[in-house]
């Protein structure tokens, strides 16, 4: 098995809305319990239909600037900061500027 994952092996799953991820650690690399990990970028300078997910979800932005609306509070996200989406709430993500796509490093782990 091998513990590790190269971006550029990875299919990207265009979510659309301006959304695509690189999904880099889950179980073929040995995560357990529903942990996983990749990479997101966000292009359009609306935000994306929300998601929910069973599990808590972190994020640390990698490149670009953009908004994060997490429930209710809206906030600013630039390079190096991090911020989580808790179990069962919605979250969206959106860039600043169509011309630099928001980049975030992602994770789902059990709350």
């Amino acid at each position: 098995m091998a513990y590790y994952q190269r971006k550029q092996d990875v299919n990207e799953i265009a979510a659309g809305n301006g959304h695509g991820s690189f999904p880099l650690l889950g179980e073929k690399q040995g995560c357990t319990n529903g942990c996983c990990a990749g990479i997101s970028y966000y292009s359009r300078t609306e935000y994306t239909p929300p998601a929910v997910h069973e599990d808590q979800e972190g994020f640390m932005v990698l490149s670009g600037q953009g908004w994060a609306k997490i429930g209710e509070e809206e906030f600013f996200v630039e390079q190096g900061t991090a911020f989580i989406a808790p179990e069962g709430m919605p979250h969206q993500m959106k860039s600043a500027d169509s011309g630099e796509p928001l980049t975030l490093f992602w994770f789902h782990a059990q709350p």
